[in-house]
């Protein structure tokens, strides 16, 4: 029987149609400003199976969205077969630094993938090195791995771009006009630095960013997602996230989060209402479903407050 979507709605009337699901906490990059430090070690990953009976029980209450995160998703070799276990659904995604990509653009779209986010701070590679601590030529890799995922169809590519102050708040116009060049294929997203690890340090003043999008765009839209705002600016689509000290951004959310190691976690900036389904049976996942939306707390708290997470711990979110 089809469970009522009113059972996710949650005490402040937000409805869950989306989940963000953390594949793995390793990564083949160590990004300054990333939280999960670039783990290579920890392999207490979902299964499958698992991963499919959540979806799956998720989507009988309405939920039509899922977004793969890591760490870097990609460097699970089983990604295909967890997209071809999914059941029917309005649009399934990932966010990946797109190093791998290029190899997989083409099978990830035919096992059911929608949509790729790819994280592409600049353009220079020397930049892109010390941010990333990769190599400066795993740039070219990245852009190939763009190329790839829109050819095979997975568009439109959204570029995210965290803006560090000091380091790339100069390329923005290189980034546009990147995405001016691909006519609708590229998406580019600009987003706030958040204060974990060394990221405090790179924070620009981010209502200046936004009024000097606005000078420049023909066309201003808003996204009801996190109340988010959309230039066009010649031709090109930019969004700005802003994530910190922003109640809009929680005002609006819809999004259901489980890290790699199965925990349902209801709020992005929340450690301590966590529910642990690692070990939980396919019969029970309804009910802890319901008690972790019940746990979603109302639209936004100072993330400097000391219940939010400030620990470092590794959540597997990105």
């Amino acid at each position: 029987m089809k469970a009522s979507n009113d059972l996710l709605t949650d005490k402040f009337g937000r409805t869950v149609k989306s989940l963000r699901i953390s594949l793995t906490n390793r990564c083949n990059l160590d990004c300054i400003y990333c939280h999960s430090e670039g783990d290579e070690g920890s392999r207490n990953e979902m299964t499958v199976g698992m991963i499919s009976d959540i979806v799956t029980t998720a989507a009988k209450f309405g939920v039509n969205r899922v977004k793969f995160s890591g760490g870097e998703p990609l460097v699970r070799k089983d990604f295909e077969d967890i997209l071809r276990s999914l059941p029917e659904l309005k649009d399934v995604s990932v966010t990946t630094n797109g190093v791998l990509l290029k190899e997989r653009a083409h099978s990830l779209k035919e096992a059911g993938l929608d949509r790729v986010n790819v994280s592409l701070d600049t353009l220079d590679p020397e930049k892109y090195a010390f941010i990333t601590h990769g190599k400066p030529e795993m740039l070219n890799d990245v852009l190939e791995g763009i190329n790839a995922a829109i050819d095979a169809g997975l568009t439109p590519v959204k570029i995210n771009m965290v803006l560090l102050k000091g380091i790339n708040e100069n390329e923005i116009d290189d980034m546009i006009e990147l995405v001016r060049s691909r006519k609708g294929d590229l998406v580019l997203q600009i987003i706030q630095v958040m204060d974990f690890r060394d990221g405090a340090q790179y924070d620009l003043n981010a209502e200046q960013i936004e009024k000097e999008l606005e000078k420049r765009a023909d066309e201003v839209t808003m996204r009801k997602m996190h109340h988010r705002k959309k230039y066009i600016i010649d031709g090109a689509e930019v969004e700005f996230v802003r994530p910190v000290e922003n109640k809009e951004f929680c005002a609006n959310c819809n999004r259901l989060r489980i890290t790699a190691d199965g925990k349902l976690k209801p709020c992005l900036l929340v450690n301590d209402n966590l529910i642990d389904i690692s070990n939980a049976k396919t019969e029970d996942l309804p009910e802890l479903l319901r008690a972790s939306i019940d746990r979603r707390v109302p639209f936004y708290r100072d993330y400097k407050d000391i219940t939010i997470i400030k620990d470092k711990t590794k959540t597997g979110e990105q």
